[in-house]
C-alpha cells in the first residue's frame, strides 16, 4: 500500500556526478529531481529510498545519512546521501522519461531542475553536517525494523 504523505528521496554520486531522473507527471512533469517516492506500509524509510531509486534508475544504491527532512502540514519527506553499489543508470519509462548523470554543480544551475532538489544539492555541495547512520539496533528489534541516524 503506498501513501502520499511519507515520502523519500536520495543523493547517488556515480563518478562525481549525481544521478537525477526526469519527472513525467504531477508539479514536476518534465523537470529533473533526485529519484525518489513515496514509503509503503511497514516500509521503512531507508528501504523506501533504496527500492525507489532502483526502481526508478536501475541503480543499487544504500541509505548512508540523512541530508534534509521537509516538513509541511501533511506531508514529510526524508533526504539521503547514498553510496553507489551496482547498475547502469536507466529510464524507467513510466515515472520518468530520462536519468541523467550531472555534476551537482551543475544541476543547480539549470531551469528545469525543482527546487527542492536545487535547495538540497545546494546544501549538499557546501558540506553542510549531515546525520550518520548508526549500527546501534536496540536487542528488542533487527534492522529490517529499526535504524537510527545521528547518534
Amino acid at each position: 500500500m503506498n501513501n502520499k504523505f511519507y515520502t523519500v528521496c536520495g543523493i547517488v554520486e556515480i563518478d562525481d556526478k549525481v544521478l537525477l531522473v526526469r519527472h513525467t507527471y504531477g508539479t514536476a512533469k518534465d523537470r529533473i529531481l533526485l529519484p525518489g517516492g513515496f514509503v509503503q506500509e511497514n516500509e521503512l524509510p531507508t528501504m523506501a529510498v533504496e527500492r525507489e531509486v532502483f526502481e526508478e534508475t536501475g541503480v543499487t544504491a544504500k541509505a548512508q545519512s540523512v541530508v534534509a527532512t521537509q516538513f509541511k502540514q501533511n506531508q514529510w519527506c526524508v533526504v539521503f546521501e547514498m553510496s553507489y553499489v551496482s547498475g547502469v543508470p536507466k529510464s524507467d519509462n513510466y515515472e520518468n522519461s530520462e536519468v541523467l548523470l550531472l555534476s551537482a554543480t551543475e544541476a543547480i544551475k539549470r531551469n528545469d531542475i525543482t527546487n527542492m532538489s536545487r535547495e538540497v544539492l545546494t546544501a549538499y555541495i557546501s558540506n553542510k553536517p549531515k546525520l550518520q547512520k548508526s549500527d546501534y539496533i536496540p536487542a528488542s528489534s533487527n534492522e529490517n525494523e529499526y535504524v537510527i541516524f545521528g547518534i
